[in-house]
């Protein structure tokens, strides 16, 4: 986390993750994302929902088989 991170709203982070609020709600509450309470509020910064995603991205296995052609 640098000091000129964006913070953002619960909401913002479900929208850029594509789910509810609920989910970024459930990582707040199992500790499983970094936040920043400000009063009442929670805040995420951007830097570390960038690093949640890269952490939890499955890159593809390439094989040595080919797929056939559907014909």
């Amino acid at each position: 986390m640098t000091t000129a991170d964006r913070l953002l709203t619960v909401e913002q982070v479900a929208e850029l993750l594509g789910t509810t609020v609920r989910f970024p709600r459930r990582l707040i509450a199992e500790r499983r994302i970094t936040f920043v309470k400000v009063g009442r509020h929670v805040r995420i910064p951007e830097s570390v929902v960038t690093a949640y995603i890269d952490a939890h991205t499955v890159e593809p296995v390439m094989r040595g088989r080919r797929l056939r052609a559907v014909v």
